[in-house]
């Protein structure tokens, strides 16, 4: 008679308070686990590069594979790449997203053509994208402010993940503001083939990074270039809504020839901005330096106690020198909500 496979018992805990039970076959990941049970977890490469499965390790003992260091956060305890984490005992995970970010089946895949595409600032392109119909004749596009969908490079297998910047609409219409990469496959579609009419495959949308429900606290938004697209995403939403937050929000380039959006935001009611701009021209009248630098001076003026919710987007440095700050000045965790990516 056979015996029977030794599995170890894997929860996973959620921020609304949920939890959900895996079964985990000795030498699966995490993630592994979590796709034969038909959870699809916020992920997106899948080989420890771009922290998207990023979470805590609350209890017991697990090997965590080979992956990139900069998707981590070296503060957290217990931080894991659920697609690198193999249990080696029972483990309880605790996931950065609510049970709701949780989904069933496979990555929704759909087929767009481009529908806008221009230069905004010197090194950004704004792509808006036309859902074509699916089979059952829908082209609405559906997603949560903050999420993202990998695009792929058409006339090959490659996928590049870019946030949305535009919200959830029923005119089937997925807006991205792309940094453009020197030699980057993407990217170079963009600046040599791409034109309106151009078909892609769109696979998502994808991804846990979002607002949280957390009275009126005040919101305060970090920005590092394109890192501004799914926080755009969650300011138009919460105009949309007429939600009361006071809101700020810091955005950095390096050269102020690198600024984009300027329209969208200047669209947005009571948003406070503060651009910085690293390495400015002696004709930059705006502030100089990083958004992490004018963050930390803004934290230093807050009452104690009176912290406002702080959301980061961009490189890993950027998202670590903010969790950096706002620790420093007394922000908890709890209330600091980030999505690393890294350049493709």
């Amino acid at each position: 008679m056979d015996q029977a496979v030794k599995t170890w018992s894997v929860e996973l805990c959620t921020l609304d308070g949920q939890s959900l039970q895996l079964d985990n076959l000795p030498g699966q990941s995490v993630l592994e686990a979590a796709d034969a049970a038909q959870w699809r977890l916020p992920a997106q490469c899948r080989q420890g590069g771009c922290g998207a499965c990023a979470a805590q390790v609350l209890s017991g003992d697990y090997e965590l594979g080979d992956h990139n260091p900069k998707a981590l956060s070296a503060d957290k305890p217990g931080s894991v790449l659920l697609c690198r984490t193999t249990p080696c005992g029972d483990l309880r995970i605790a996931l950065p997203y609510d049970r709701a970010r949780i989904a069933g089946g496979p990555v929704p895949q759909r087929d767009a053509e481009v529908l806008e595409i221009e230069r905004d600032g010197d090194a950004t392109v704004r792509l808006v994208l036309q859902l074509l119909p699916d089979a059952e004749g829908v082209a609405v596009a559906e997603f949560e402010p903050g999420q993202f969908a990998e695009l792929k490079v058409p006339g090959t297998d490659l996928r590049r993940a870019y946030s949305m910047s535009n919200t959830g609409n029923w005119a089937g219409t997925l807006e991205f503001l792309i940094r453009l990469q020197p030699q980057g496959r993407f990217s170079n579609w963009l600046r040599d083939e791409a034109a309106v009419g151009a078909r892609l495959v769109v696979h998502g949308p994808q991804g846990a990074f979002g607002l949280r429900e957390n009275g009126l606290r005040p919101r305060w938004f970090v920005a590092g270039g394109t890192g501004l697209a799914p926080l755009l995403s969650m300011l138009r939403r919460m105009a949309e809504f007429g939600e009361p937050h006071p809101v700020r929000l810091y955005f950095g380039v390096n050269r102020e020839a690198e600024l984009f959006a300027a329209a969208a935001l200047a669209e947005l009611p009571g948003l406070e901005q503060r651009v910085c701009v690293w390495q400015p021209s002696d004709a930059w009248l705006g502030l100089r330096g990083t958004p992490v630098d004018a963050l930390r001076a803004d934290l230093a003026a807050c009452a104690p106690g009176a912290w406002p919710d702080v959301y980061v987007c961009g490189p890993p440095a950027l998202v670590e020198a903010v969790e950096a700050a706002a620790r420093e000045a007394g922000v908890p965790d709890a209330q600091v909500y980030a999505e690393r990516f890294t350049a493709a």
